[in-house]
């Protein structure tokens, strides 16, 4: 991969102006994503790359229908899927912030929905695959990701800053260790059903901490704000 260290920096800026990462692999993400979006071609727009992240989504899915009806092994389809999904939803909004034709709030609305969308189809592809009390897995972890959705969406409000991790785990580590799972039990059948209590219960910790994170920083925003109205009386 050559690289024109001035433009590469400049990409990189452009790309990173907008937002915070805190995830782990941000130096290396966030570095192919400034490789990628000066050779994606001008006629690919970022409404289309949304649709090929969304479309991801449903490659999952149908990898789970087709691992409940012929094999296990068509979970794999899942993996590709996650890729799919990341290319996507990575490069949707950087590319149209490189063009120097970014929709904020189009952008953000969109980028929003195709993700909602698609993390119910992946809940919904594993309740179709799992069986009797482990389908409730599938329908938590949809709940959580939403609960998640709405601290970063009220966090935002507060805030006016926008951030897509949470700690240490952003989007892209959460593919990963999908994947990872996915790879698992194509290997251990049954494993997923395990997994499924491990992901659903980090999410609901993981939330808890992040909401009551999000009240502390609202309860110092009505302190600041209340201060500022009171010396702006006298």
């Amino acid at each position: 991969m050559t690289l024109n260290t001035k433009t590469h920096k400049n990409a990189l800026k452009v790309i990173s102006s907008d937002r915070e990462r805190t995830n782990i692999l941000r130096k290396y993400e966030q570095n192919l994503i400034a490789y990628l979006v000066q050779r994606i071609p001008s006629w690919i727009s970022s409404d289309m790359l949304t649709l090929i992240g969304f479309s991801g989504s449903i490659i999952i899915f149908v990898g789970f229908v087709l691992a409940t009806y012929l094999h296990s092994s068509f979970l794999l389809l899942g993996v590709a899927g996650f890729l799919i999904s990341w290319f996507g939803d990575s490069l949707d909004g950087r590319v149209a912030y490189y063009r120097k034709k970014p929709r904020k709030w189009y952008g953000f609305a969109l980028d929003i929905t195709a993700d909602w969308l698609g993390i119910i189809l992946m809940g919904l592809g594993f309740v179709i695959y799992a069986s009797g009390p482990w389908e409730f897995f599938g329908f938590g972890f949809v709940v959580m990701y939403g609960w998640e959705m709405v601290t970063t969406l009220v966090r935002y409000k507060i805030t006016g800053k926008y951030s897509i991790d949470s700690g240490l785990l952003g989007p892209t580590e959460v593919r990963i260790i999908l994947s990872l799972i996915f790879i698992t039990e194509v290997i251990f059948h049954n494993s997923i059903l395990i997994m499924s209590v491990v992901a659903t219960t980090g999410l609901l910790i993981a939330n808890i901490v992040d909401s009551l994170k999000l009240l502390k920083l609202a309860d110092e925003c009505d302190i600041r704000e209340k201060e500022q109205s009171a010396q702006q009386s006298h």
